[in-house]
């Protein structure tokens, strides 16, 4: 009996215990079905959390791309922007220059106008006072002094420079050195008595001799040109005593260097003014 009650004991707490197990496997079992949930949705958490992370940086760099754009489009706007402007300054700039030429030009003409006849005004009283010394005529540049004749002339196959004609050379220089902004062309003349050689270096002999005193006179070597030009331009006729010594001369030509008159003669062209 006592054995049956032990026996029946034992077989109670033995269906307990496997019904404990029983429970307690079933509490576990729904601890891990829980758990794999709670993974399940720890997963897809993650997977929305990365897909919003790919969104933001999509967006993001939407976003950069746009800002980039508009300043591109900003800047070409500036520049087109600048490029009218300056366009602009530039039509601006070239009507002042042209409206300033135009008025440059409307002076320079009255200056001129009234420079010219200020210089003709002064060749007409050089002209004046030279007429009173020896025989001087008007050109289209100046006007030219003639020494010839018998009161200026050399002794036969010389080149001094006689008392007379040092006294008017002298008056002659006197004018000169009154007067500015001229040039002078001293130019040598001869008869055709003997060969063109040694007229030639006669001619220049005498130029020389004339370019010489007027230097020592005062009036600067820089504004003078002196020349022979022989028997190749002669005055008159040489078939007379007469016109011989018409052509027998020194003339000394006096150019305006202010005022550029056209056909003025340099000293490369090897006319006379």
């Amino acid at each position: 009996m006592k054995r049956a009650l032990i026996a029946g004991a034992l077989l109670a707490a033995a269906v307990g215990t496997v019904a404990w197990f029983r429970i307690m496997s079933q509490r576990v079992e729904a601890l891990q079905e829980e758990l794999a949930a709670a993974n399940r949705q720890a997963e897809a958490i993650q997977r929305e959390v990365r897909e919003y992370e790919k969104l933001s940086r999509a967006v993001a760099q939407s976003a950069a791309d746009a800002r980039e754009e508009a300043a591109r489009a900003a800047e070409a706007a500036a520049r087109q922007l600048s490029a009218r402007e300056r366009a602009e300054l530039a039509r601006e700039q070239a009507e002042m220059e042209a409206r300033q030429a135009k008025e440059r030009e409307a002076l320079s003409r009255e200056e001129l106008a009234a420079l010219q006849k200020r210089r003709q005004a002064e060749l007409d009283r050089m002209q004046e006072a030279l007429s009173r010394i020896a025989p001087t005529r008007r050109t289209a540049s100046g006007m030219v002094v003639e020494l010839a004749n018998d009161s200026f002339h050399f002794d036969f196959d010389k080149a001094d420079l006689r008392p007379q004609n040092r006294e008017i050379l002298s008056r002659i220089a006197g004018v000169l050195l009154a007067s500015h902004g001229y040039r002078l062309f001293v130019y040598g003349h001869t008869d055709d008595t003997g060969s063109a050689e040694y007229n030639q270096s006669l001619s220049e002999r005498r130029a020389k001799a004339v370019g010489d005193y007027l230097e020592a006179a005062g009036l600067p070597a820089a504004i003078m040109e002196v020349k022979g030009f022989g028997k190749s331009n002669p005055r008159a006729p040489n078939k007379t005593a007469e016109g011989r010594q018409k052509n027998r001369r020194v003339e000394i030509g006096i150019v305006d260097s202010i005022i550029h008159y056209q056909g003025v003669v340099g000293s490369a062209s090897g006319q006379q003014p």
